[in-house]
């Protein structure tokens, strides 16, 4: 009598990873098994035996013959499932089951909204689950975070001396790769008093013209900004209009007048202090611009221009210079000696629709070397020209020597802001005339 062959398993001993929800299918395949009970083992439980269904699990059933099913999986349906043969030694795999769980933020220690003053510390803790377990990470809406990243890899969120630019909206995001990430976000209101500033310290204009002073104001909660000229406050009339849009507030004033004129200031206040900024609004020249190229065609003298901007007619102005000794840095304090005064006769003018340029005379003029020195320049005042200039020769310089200049202008309504120091080269190479 020929001997059966024994029963055996096709199926090897594996482990599956199933992402929740969706549905399990464990291979057992067996063979020579028709006088032996195939059976599923869960622990001590019994899932089915031969093709009985055992288990009272509506999800629970065999397909294709012995492999098992599971439909809907959830996280409690994870751990080793057994396939037996029922003998007098039992033979059996075993498979492994690890469910996925796409992430879940579970908690946001400070909820959805958080309000804190300004120089307060902030500490938000995001609490996710999932499996595997979440990388979590917070990140800011629209911006980076104050720290200059873009993402922070920690459940913690912790914020030092707050400010306005630290407010806005923290997005938590948790990602582990099974499904979608997930995200839940922290709206952070920074409270604090009124911070002005001014879009121009020194606002220029003329009689007639319009003249705008600009505060931008910030402040939670919103701050209330009223006007002052000097130390009276200023209502809506006429000429003096009070615009309102978002953070910026501005003054305009309609056909300046000779006394509006002066110091003006902007007072904003909330319920957590009170800022003022100080602006003004001047009728004198703005600072020059030089304009000439910064060295000489020449070994001994130099031309040297520049433009000015005045509502009013420049009605002279005033060029200071001087040697820069060896290695000396620039210097901007100016101990004036005596002016030398050119008449405005010797004088050549040209214009144009924009500007008009003064070409001054010149003054062949030998004085210590690296003392400064100062030539007053009348204007020809044309009140029709914004831009207004002036050029200048400057004789009896040194060859490849470096200077330094400075100039200011003055209209009717004083002397503007003296420029910074302008440096220029007489020419090495060039030629003497």
């Amino acid at each position: 009598m020929a001997l059966q062959p024994e029963p055996m398993f096709v199926s090897r001993s594996e482990t599956f990873k199933f992402v929740a929800g969706t549905t399990i299918e464990l291979p057992c395949e067996v063979a020579n098994t028709a006088e032996y009970v195939v059976a599923w083992k869960r622990g001590i439980a019994i899932l089915s035996a031969g093709l009985v269904k055992v288990t009272p699990d509506p999800r629970v059933k065999l397909v294709n013959g012995f492999n098992l099913q599971i439909r809907d999986a959830v996280p409690q349906d994870a751990g080793d499932y057994i396939c037996q043969i029922a003998m007098l030694e039992p033979r059996e795999i075993t498979h492994t089951v690890e469910i996925l769980v796409p992430p879940r933020i579970h908690h946001i220690s400070s909820g959805g909204h958080l309000q804190v003053k300004k120089g307060a510390s902030v500490r938000i803790e995001c609490s996710a689950s999932g499996n595997p377990t979440p990388n979590v990470t917070w990140s800011r809406k629209n911006n980076i975070l104050p720290n200059g990243d873009e993402r922070l890899h920690s459940s913690i969120l912790s914020l030092e001396n707050m400010d306005r630019h630290k407010g806005g909206v923290y997005i938590c995001t948790a990602n582990n790769g099974v499904g979608n990430p997930a995200s839940s976000q922290v709206v952070m209101h920074v409270l604090y008093p009124p911070e002005i500033t001014v879009e121009r310290p020194v606002v220029f204009s003329g009689e007639g013209h319009e003249a705008m002073l600009v505060c931008i104001v910030h402040g939670e909660a919103q701050p209330e900004v009223i006007w002052f000229k000097e130390t009276m406050q200023l209502d809506t009339t006429e000429r003096h209009i009070m615009e309102n849009r978002g953070s910026r507030h501005t003054l305009i004033i309609r056909k300046v007048h000779p006394q509006d004129f002066g110091n003006y200031s902007c007072v904003a206040e909330n319920q957590l202090g009170k800022s003022r900024k100080t602006l003004q609004l001047s009728g004198k020249p703005s600072t020059a611009i030089f304009s000439s190229p910064p060295i000489s065609q020449y070994k001994d003298r130099y031309n040297i221009s520049w433009t000015v901007d005045s509502h009013s007619p420049v009605e002279e102005f005033k060029l200071f210079f001087r040697r820069l000794p060896q290695g000396h840095e620039v210097d901007n304090t100016i101990e004036q000696s005596q002016p030398l005064h050119l008449s405005s006769s010797s004088s050549q003018i040209y214009s144009n629709s924009n500007s008009h340029m003064h070409r001054g005379g010149y003054i062949n003029m030998h004085w210590p070397r690296n003392d400064w020195r100062d030539v007053v320049l009348p204007a020809v005042p044309l009140s029709h020209h914004y831009t207004q200039g002036m050029s200048y020769m400057i004789r009896g310089l040194d060859p490849d020597q470096h200077y330094e200049a400075r100039v200011q202008a003055r209209n009717r309504y004083g002397w503007g802001d003296m420029t910074e120091s302008f440096l220029f080269s007489t020419s090495s190479n060039g030629k003497f005339k």
